[in-house]
């Protein structure tokens, strides 16, 4: 493929011929696109020399970088997605997008969307935290939204599979970084927007003005108006924009709602429609999450009988308020809850389910915003009625200090709880004091099956150590 079918300028490059494109030096092999990207952690300006010495043909950089082959743009980030979505065809041009971004809430709602979109008679791919889906062909999901070279490449393969549509989970770093730049989107839903990512954005407004992006690229923006940046978002699009809510003056709502720890039940209402939902995971979130993927769905004039059915039928989505099968008088629920707002929203789910005692076991990662630390502690003792706190993914940090930052919430706290570092024992611990009629929530390592410590990744999914205590138990009864 020839330069001037990727990239448009009056280089006299125009007719060099690419026989790649790449925005990692790495990859550089002879006859390659190579296009210097500044990110957060590196700027690929400064490997420029490297990508030509390795036969790049073509650098395209915002600065000299003394190559001798090199085109200059103000934007390489905006030029690098259109230079890789040339390279596969535009292949987002041949599909239906559905982007989703928000705190909390973007994968439940993906894969409730995936779920009755199939259920209308549609082919559809998914991109998002857990993994990406063409059709129902699984890849691992490396990040919440991949790159530009990566995201084109699945919407080839989406299309290359006859896929009509993409739901994609949306993420702000993702939107500030122009991952997604130039797509144009059927719909996009914002599910809510609380304190997290505070270690990249900085302010509440830089993160506010990230996930505001998608919403400008979008013909139909559907908002929870229930959340406290909603009218600020509505009032400042020209998009059509309407509203979810379990309240009264939105476009649609949810209402009667009842909530069990494994099913929420309501009823859809608008001005023209009364539907009821079923849907096999707990939690007022669920009430929200899938309100907003019946509201799209009703938005893109699909069938929504036959979608609302297909909802009924998808089993609970890994690591969002999964129920795990123990066979026991008590009930372990695992969930991805690692902000604040996550945390509360899975504590105040259960706390109205009946139960007898509600116990939270969370941590919170290394290297990121330790401001929601003692928020996360404060918010775990207000709401639970036992808390372990333990480690999460500390990364390069000390777990201990990172524990001691959370338990500057839980000062004073009436709330009994108590401290063990290591996540493998607390989870043990918790298991084994687990009551009759309890609720044991582990909260923030969700559908991850690692944890990343200082000295790498290991392997540790907390199904597995469920599994290995409730046999620890069933032995330390025997005994006795």
């Amino acid at each position: 493929m020839k330069l001037k079918d990727l990239f448009l300028t009056d280089s006299q490059l125009m007719n060099t011929e690419i026989t790649g494109v790449t925005s990692d030096s790495r990859k550089v092999k002879p006859g390659y696109l190579f296009v210097c990207i500044e990110g957060p952690l590196t700027d690929g300006h400064k490997y420029a020399d490297s990508a030509e010495k390795n036969g790049a043909a073509v650098i395209i950089a915002e600065r000299d970088t003394g190559c001798k082959n090199q085109i200059l743009t103000s934007d390489t980030h905006t030029a690098f997605f259109e230079i890789c979505a040339n390279w596969f065809g535009r292949p987002a041009d041949k599909l239906k997008l559905i982007g989703v971004t928000g705190t909390n809430g973007k994968t439940s709602v993906t894969y409730m969307l995936k779920k009755m979109l199939e259920s209308v008679g549609e082919k559809v791919g998914l991109i998002g935290t857990i993994q990406n889906m063409v059709d129902d062909s699984v890849s691992e999901a490396l990040t919440t939204t991949p790159g530009a070279y990566e995201l084109n490449e699945l919407f080839a393969e989406m299309v290359d599979a006859g896929c009509t549509y993409a739901v994609m989970e949306v993420s702000s770093h993702a939107l500030d970084q122009r991952r997604v730049c130039n797509l144009s989107f059927e719909a996009a839903i914002f599910t809510n927007l609380t304190q997290d990512h505070l270690d990249y954005h900085k302010t509440m407004e830089n993160y506010f003005a990230a996930k505001k992006k998608l919403f400008e690229m979008c013909k139909i923006a559907i908002i929870n108006s229930d959340d406290a940046y909603a009218e600020r978002l509505a009032n400042s699009l020209d998009c059509r924009v309407v509203t979810y809510s379990t309240g009264d003056s939105s476009t649609y709502s949810a209402k009667a709602i009842k909530y069990r720890p494994t099913t929420v039940d309501y009823e859809f209402v608008s001005d023209t429609q009364l539907m009821h939902i079923k849907v096999n995971t707990g939690g007022k979130f669920t009430a929200y999450n899938s309100l907003a993927a019946v509201c799209c769905m009703s938005e893109l004039g699909l069938p929504l009988k036959e979608a609302v059915a297909g909802l009924r039928e998808l089993p609970g989505i890994k690591g969002r308020a999964e129920v795990v099968d123990c066979n026991t008088d008590y009930t372990v629920i695992i969930d991805y809850a690692h902000t604040p707002d996550g945390l509360k929203n899975i504590l105040t789910s259960f706390r109205e389910c009946e139960h007898n005692r509600l116990t939270v076991l969370f941590g919170c990662g290394g290297d990121r915003d330790k401001s929601k630390r003692p928020i996360m502690g404060s918010i775990a003792a207000r709401y639970a009625d036992f808390v372990i706190v333990t480690s999460d993914n500390p990364r390069t940090e000390d777990p201990s200090e990172i524990i001691k930052d959370i338990l500057v919430g839980m000062d004073g706290t009436p709330t009994p709880y108590k401290v063990i570092e290591n996540r493998i024992e607390a989870i043990k611990y918790a298991i084994s004091t687990a009551r009759k009629d309890d609720i044991v929530i582990l909260a923030g390592k969700g559908h991850e099956t690692y944890q990343i410590l200082s000295t790498g990744k290991i392997h540790l999914d907390e199904r597995e150590i469920i599994a290995e205590a409730l046999r620890d138990n069933i032995k330390g009864n025997e005994k006795k």
